[in-house]
């Protein structure tokens, strides 16, 4: 039963793979096949058995179908046989048909062929006449051509050989001759661009040649322009005002219109002969040469070229000479060269499209302007005139200018211009300075005497003094300062003249001219005066009298820089009370000198008090005073009074002071005098001896030698001296010893140091000359007072020391 439930559930299986092998591709059977394997056994055998009765059912259909379509098949075989037969019978009837046709046609192809070949002549002659008339025109227009290369139409040429290749050639491109002219035309071009490129480097040549005269000619015509302006300007009194003063003088405004009216005149009489840019030069050649380009489709090529050649002119001409600063003419050339090169750039710029753009031509003139400002910069360095410095910044601001009216840049320019004026104002400082010097070395240092009107108005006319005093006085007379105060005036004028020049056409506004000419006044005051009137201070060959009236002109010359002021103010027009405007420090200037003029009167006078101090010959042993003051003393006193005589022109502090400093440093050359280290011993004759001398530099004290003084002030310059005197001639030691260190002490100003020195020297005297022979019966008691004393002072001096 097992079996045959197996059996059972196999059949079904079968059916399916037998059905999947029919209707799957042989490719795919393989699988199918493989399943009958993996079932369980004898599957293989009873699915062949099933493969078998499959097969015999097919083997019975096919049988059937065949038995059902012989009959039909016998049918079509019978047909096909009798339609061959009529086939034939119908091949027999078109080939004789043929063959008739061909025998009664032969007479129409010969008559055809005939008119055949005659139409083909008849197309021929005509296609003939077409293509010579096609190429008549180019032939014409080939001789054309040839004409035109040999009458050196060469732009026209172009144009002909352009006609030629678009209109004429594209119709007669199939024959032998235009290929010959299609393959000439290129070296007809190259010949022509070999022409036009000669020519164009004659031009370059030429243009190098006469850069300079087109320079000279644009600058000329900048310069004429400029005069005509300023004129102008000062007729309208715009520039620098209506009030114009030179040496104290009014231009007057009649002036300014002659001045106007003959550079009118003069620019008439030049304006036939000044020339333009294309009356100088015949730009054709590079008109030619460009068009030639630009026809041949190469305008890059000859742009490159013309301005790689001009960047080498460019920086040809840009070179300058090695001896350029030593002449005008050099820095002139340098210049006109320069102008014309760029005149030519910006013509070409303007006349041309593309060859020369305004991008290359500001990219020339940068690199250009760099250079031409390196150069200036180092040659100007090498100028130590003046007058030259002047005309090169003439030149370069007619060169700046020329090239501005041309479109180029030249701030830069006037920048180097103001490191020129820099320069300028060293220069002048420097010329100045040896100006000043002159006049201190020509100088007397003695008021200036008149003895007439007319010279009291000629030294007012230079220098700017008011004094009604003086003006009341009757001749003859004298102004308290010396011939240097006059002539620095005028030096200083003619200074910030100097620098206006220079400052003119700078295209700057009033208000920064005025405040170049009071900085430049300023450096002159403070630095160059100043430095003169120092160093001749300094000379040693000045004494008090000269110092004293150098004193006395910085003082003056002090009170004349508001005159200079108002002198820089109606120059540039621009009032002082400007925010802006800039002082003169010549106050400082002279107060600097001044004070030091005084300190060297303090130093010089206390050389000649050291001189005298020095002649002194005291006999230090001396028993008994002389009974008179010392020679060199009285000789000293002399000159003092004779000196402070001659400082009453001298303000009031000043002589007071020189009084006050000549006392302190007598009485402290004195002092120390006595208390030389080399001085070993000191009578008591010679203390009271020295005491006469000192009571003569007291009396001079208080003979009030420079008035101002209050009281007794100048006599305590020998307070230490008077007090250490006493104390020694007094004898007066158990009121200095028990005072001392008290405010109202009798002896406040003696040092126990400068006393025990004193008194050491005295008791070295005592030993060895016995000084104190009157004593002799206290002698013990004396000399145990000496030693006392000492003791008191060494231990006061102890104390001293320790408490410091």
């Amino acid at each position: 039963m097992a079996e045959s439930g197996e059996g059972l559930g196999t059949v079904p299986e079968h059916e399916r793979i037998l059905q999947e092998i029919e209707s799957t591709d042989t490719a795919c059977v393989g699988p199918t096949l493989r399943s009958v394997y993996d079932d369980q056994p004898n599957a293989h055998k009873k699915f062949m058995e099933k493969l078998d009765a499959c097969i015999r059912n097919h083997d019975k259909e096919i049988e059937k179908m065949c038995n059902f379509h012989h009959q039909g098949f016998v049918d079509a075989i019978t047909e096909l046989l009798k339609v061959r037969t009529d086939a034939e019978k119908l091949k027999v009837q078109v080939t004789d048909t043929n063959r008739r046709f061909q025998d009664a046609g032969k007479e129409v192809i010969i008559q055809t062929e005939d008119i055949i070949r005659c139409r083909i002549q008849q197309r021929n002659i005509t296609t003939v006449i077409e293509k010579l008339q096609l190429c008549l025109p180019v032939l014409e227009m080939y001789s054309k051509l040839r004409e035109q290369m040999s009458a050196k139409r060469y732009y026209s040429a172009l144009k002909t050989m352009e006609q030629l290749e678009k209109v004429y050639f594209p119709r007669v491109s199939q024959y032998r001759f235009c290929q010959l002219m299609i393959e000439n035309l290129p070296k007809l071009r190259e010949d022509i661009k070999e022409i036009s490129m000669s020519d164009l480097k004659d031009f370059l040549e030429s243009i190098r040649k006469h850069s300079d005269k087109i320079g000279e000619t644009a600058m000329k015509q900048a310069q004429q322009q400029k005069t005509f302006s300023v004129a102008l300007q000062k007729q309208n009194n715009v520039k620098f005002g209506k009030n114009m003063y030179i040496n104290h003088d009014r231009i007057p405004e009649e002036r300014d219109e002659i001045v106007l009216k003959r550079v009118v005149e003069e620019e008439d009489e030049n304006e036939e002969e000044v020339l333009s840019v294309q009356d100088l030069v015949d730009f054709s050649p590079v008109y030619q040469c460009l068009h030639i380009y630009s026809v041949l489709g190469d305008e890059e090529t000859f742009e490159n070229y013309y301005r790689k050649q001009r960047k080498k002119q460019a920086r040809l001409v840009l070179q300058p000479q090695s001896n350029m600063h030593e002449t005008v003419d050099g820095y002139r050339r340098y210049f006109t060269q320069i102008v014309g090169f760029f005149v030519v750039e910006d013509h070409i710029l303007h006349v041309t499209q593309g060859l020369v753009t305004r991008a290359y031509t500001d990219e020339l003139w940068n690199m250009a302007l760099s250079k031409i400002i390196a150069v200036l910069r180092a040659h100007s360095s090498y100028c130590t005139d003046p007058d030259l410095v002047l005309e090169l910044k003439n030149l370069i601001v007619i060169f700046a200018d020329t090239l501005q009216s041309y479109g180029f840049p030249v701030n830069r320019l006037f920048d180097l211009l103001f490191e020129i004026r820099d320069q300028y104002n060293e220069i002048l400082l420097k010329k100045w300075a040896g100006v000043f010097r002159d006049i201190f070395e020509e100088d007397n240092y003695s008021p200036i005497p008149v003895v007439s009107e007319e010279e009291y108005k000629i030294v007012i006319s230079k220098f700017p003094f008011q004094d009604p005093h003086l003006e009341k006085q009757s001749f003859p007379k004298k102004f308290p300062m010396s011939q240097s105060v006059p002539h620095i005036y005028i030096q200083v004028k003619e200074f910030i003249y100097a620098n206006l020049k220079f400052s003119e056409s700078l295209h700057r506004s009033s208000t920064e001219i005025d405040d170049m000419l009071r900085k430049s006044t300023n450096l002159l005051l403070t630095r160059t005066l100043s430095s003169c009137l120092l160093n001749l201070i300094k000379k040693p060959h000045i004494g008090l009298t000269e110092l004293v009236q150098i004193i006395i002109n910085t003082t003056h010359l002090e009170q004349a820089c508001k005159y200079l002021e108002d002198f820089i103010t109606n120059i540039t027009n621009i009032s002082q009370e400007t925010v802006h405007t800039t002082r003169l420090y010549g106050l400082s200037t002279f107060k600097d000198a001044r004070h030091a003029a005084e300190g060297e009167i303090y130093t010089k006078l206390n050389q000649k008090i050291d001189e005298f101090v020095q002649l002194a010959d005291y006999d230090w042993t001396l028993s008994e005073p002389d009974g008179r003051a010392s020679g060199y003393l009285m000789d000293l006193i002399n000159f003092l009074r004779s000196i402070f005589q001659v400082f009453t022109h001298l303000p009031g502090k000043v002589a007071q002071t020189a009084c006050m400093s000549a006392c302190q440093h007598l009485s402290t050359s004195l002092m120390q005098m006595l208390l030389d280290s080399e001085l070993k011993q000191i009578s008591m004759g010679a203390v009271q001896q020295f005491n006469l001398d000192v009571i003569q530099c007291e009396l001079f004290a208080s003979s009030e030698p420079v008035p101002g003084f209050q009281g007794d002030t100048l006599q305590l310059a020998f307070i230490d001296l008077r007090q250490l005197l006493d104390l020694f001639m007094v004898w007066d030691w158990s009121t200095y010893l028990a005072d001392y260190g008290q405010p109202a002490s009798k002896y406040l100003r003696v040092n126990p140091n400068t006393a025990l020195t004193l008194l050491e020297k005295m008791k070295d005297t005592n030993k060895k000359n016995n000084i104190f022979a009157q004593f002799r019966k206290n002698d013990r008691d004396k000399q145990k007072l000496i030693e006392t004393v000492v003791k008191q002072l060494r231990s006061l001096v102890n104390g001293m020391s320790q408490h410091t």
